[in-house]
């Protein structure tokens, strides 16, 4: 059996069990599952590669020895064993010794996972098809990554869970742009599943990585944040599944918690990679972590100014921000000056409205900024649904290729030689403060629709009334007539 049917196997028998509620439930049973198994595969690998390696999981809990046997526990005794003593136990591992990053990542993944399957013999038959996935076998991994990029994608339908989701093709595009190298110091402060950090270690093995040492000069640059549960233990699973040993750099923990003044030169990066959460608000007290001009309770907004404080001299950033942030005033204004000053923002791409579609039906834009340099001009570019679609859907979403149009004017590493056309304009840094820092600056080579003349309109107007005034005859008729039987 495939892959992708053992997942939907898995997922039609969770639907059984009273205990999962939704999506949400599901993909979070779906994910301890996997880290554990991942993890176990892992250590199996490493325990042949490295005579004195010491898995982090005790050998009573380790997935080969309680789970493996498609004849072991099962029912009541299977259930008590996973919320009595499994669950228990790694909520509370000690994190000491030779192998303790690893330790603090099965810890940090299971301190707020929860078993919601109600029935032991269900759970079996779950960890028994879980089990037929040979995660050292490099075509089944390659082929569950997809899955599992389509189980993050399917977050989206649970809830509020679609914040935690960007399209690939953005993610793509944003690191393709940045271009990060091994040794670079990469950092995304609101992860979610970590598909920026993915993204980035794909373009670095297909373009840098050649040798063992850059691949661990790679992953030894990695850094990510994510505040909620659900997708730490997502990301966490990701960064095993993409070949990483120790993603203990995926912090459990809310980057805007931490005094904005704390964080030093130690902790500045050469890259930032992030889509920050947006539309909404941080809780009582967070904004008092930052400087007075700066205090807001949006989080889009909170992020942006950490981002330019995060950044090393001659660092680079890509930001996805809502179009609010464009437009806005007061602190925002008081944000993008503040941007301004400090980075050169070479680049806005604009999005339409159905790139996040249907979870989210809101302009956004992709900032490029490097830090040390004011901004002199900014490039702004417009990115149009593909042809031949009104929009972007969960049926036709928004690809890479489509990008290509954009990164051929982009003019490479340096940006020379980008002229105007009717999708990319430049803007000075003066008409933008006589804009009042308004960045919402809408396209200035686009061709209006001609509008036909009022007495057309007007015409065109009355025929469609007196139009749906026969339909609602027609319908009031055929009403009275099924009545009247």
């Amino acid at each position: 059996m495939s892959v992708s049917n053992s997942i939907k196997t898995i997922q039609n028998i969770m639907r059984k069990d009273a205990g999962v509620d939704g999506d949400a439930q599901r993909i979070g049973q779906l994910c301890w599952m996997f880290f554990l198994k991942i993890l176990d595969d892992q250590d199996q690998e490493l325990e042949l590669l490295r005579s004195d390696y010491i898995s982090p999981v005790p050998a009573e809990f380790q997935w080969r020895n309680w789970a493996a046997d498609p004849e072991g526990i099962t029912g009541e005794t299977l259930l008590n064993f996973i919320n009595d003593e499994l669950f228990p136990e790694l909520k509370e591992l000690p994190i000491e010794g030779t192998n303790a990053p690893r330790r603090r990542v099965v810890r940090s993944v299971f301190e707020d996972a929860l078993n919601y399957m109600k029935s032991g013999q269900l759970i079996r038959q779950v960890i028994n098809k879980v089990s037929e996935i040979d995660f050292n076998d490099l075509s089944q991994r390659s082929h569950f990554g997809e899955v599992y990029e389509q189980i993050l994608n399917d977050l989206q339908n649970a809830g509020n869970a679609g914040e935690y989701y960007t399209p690939r093709a953005v993610t793509q595009f944003m690191v393709d742009r940045i271009d990060p190298k091994p040794g670079e110091s990469l950092f995304d402060p609101a992860c979610g599943t970590g598909g920026f950090l993915t993204c980035a270690m794909r373009h670095m093995r297909d373009h840098y990585v050649k040798r063992p040492e850059q691949e661990a000069e790679m992953q030894s640059g990695l850094r990510a944040v994510e505040k909620k549960p659900l997708p730490h233990m997502l990301c966490t699973t990701n960064m095993l599944l993409h070949g990483v040993e120790d993603p203990s750099f995926v912090r459990h923990d809310n980057t805007l918690a931490r005094p904005y003044i704390s964080w030093e030169q130690k902790d500045r990066v050469d890259i930032v990679l992030t889509n920050p959460p947006f539309g909404g608000k941080e809780e009582d007290g967070i904004e008092n972590n930052f400087p007075s001009n700066f205090r807001t309770k949006e989080t889009a907004d909170l992020f942006l100014a950490l981002i330019i404080r995060l950044l090393k001299k001659d660092g680079r950033a890509a930001v996805v921000l809502p179009d609010g942030t464009m437009f806005g005033d007061g602190i925002k204004n008081a944000l993008k000056e503040h941007l301004l000053e400090e980075c050169n923002l070479h680049t806005i791409v604009r999005l339409p409205n159905s790139v996040f579609k249907p979870y989210a039906s809101i302009g956004t834009n992709l900032l490029f900024f490097e830090k040390g340099e004011p901004t002199k001009d900014i490039w702004f570019y417009e990115h149009q649904v593909v042809a031949g679609q009104k929009a972007y859907s969960m049926t036709k979403p928004i690809r890479f290729a489509y990008f290509q149009d954009c990164i051929d004017w982009w003019g490479g590493e340096k940006r020379e030689g980008r002229i105007e056309n009717e999708l990319a304009w430049k803007v000075s840094i003066n008409d933008v403060k006589e804009r009042d820092f308004n960045l919402d600056i809408k396209n200035p080579n686009t061709v209006e629709a001609e509008l036909e003349d009022p007495e057309t309109l007007l015409a065109k107007l009355h025929e469609a009334e007196a139009e749906t005034a026969a339909l609602q005859d027609k319908l009031k008729s055929i009403l009275s007539e099924a009545l009247a039987r």
